[in-house]
């Protein structure tokens, strides 16, 4: 009995011996500009050969319910990525894993000679502690977190920065970081931007209202026989 062909959009991408190899998680619901120059930086700081997305199935610590499909989240990614070494993937549905632990493992099992790294943005590092077996990701690979608008005091001080606190090297040490022996990690600072993707569908789901109540309002007729553009008693 043949076993069912995995899509190519789950299979792992090229990869070889020695790589340095960034992996960023999350749904990408939606992606946006912040994905990208996160990215980039660790591109350049951490002298990575490639960034995954890895675009998510579901994430475990969220309200899945209306997540738009895979295939649909991942033309997105590409669509922002738009660079040859920023490559989204929906591996982890090929792997059958649902939990970040259980990917890392996966991969670090199947390639022990590709550097990996693990990318997450402050917000994540300020709830890493509520992330199924946490303790075990960083001591599978090391990790590299990028500072978010608002989010650096909240991130340095939550309970799993305290509790790996004496593996943080310094961040003139980034270059370094993807050949170290985990636990390792890294804050790196440079980047900027507030956009993160809970505020991107907020402000779609507002958008989406008011434009259904004024679609509403012009299929119904206001109710006080003013005109929809005018308030009563202005």
């Amino acid at each position: 009995m043949s076993l069912p062909e995995i899509a190519p959009a789950t299979r792992i991408p090229p990869l070889a011996a020695g790589m340095r190899i960034g992996l960023y998680g999350g749904s990408f619901n939606p992606p946006h500009a912040a994905h990208r120059a996160a990215s980039l930086l660790a591109l350049k700081r951490l002298r990575l050969d490639r960034v995954w997305w890895l675009v998510s199935p579901g994430n475990p610590l969220k309200d899945n319910n209306g997540l738009p499909s895979l295939d649909e989240r991942l033309a997105k990614a590409r669509a922002v990525a738009r660079h040859p070494l920023l490559v989204p993937t929906g591996l982890e549905a090929g792997l059958g894993t649902r939990y970040s632990h259980d990917t890392v493992a996966a991969l670090v099992r199947r390639y022990p000679a590709v550097r990996f790294v693990w990318l997450m943005g402050a917000d994540n590092l300020a709830s890493f502690h509520r992330w199924q077996r946490w303790h075990a990701i960083a001591d599978l690979v090391p990790f590299a977190v990028i500072d978010r608008m608002g989010e650096t005091f909240r991130a340095m001080s939550s309970p799993a920065a305290q509790a790996l606190a004496a593996y943080r090297i310094d961040e003139t040490d980034a270059p370094c970081l993807a050949g170290m022996t985990p636990p390792a990690w890294v804050y790196l600072h440079g980047l900027k931007s507030p956009l993160s993707s809970t505020q991107i569908r907020a402000r779609q789901a507002q958008e989406n209202g008011q434009e259904n109540g004024r679609k509403n309002g012009n299929e119904n007729g206001p109710a006080n026989g003013t005109r929809p553009d005018r308030i009563s008693g202005s």
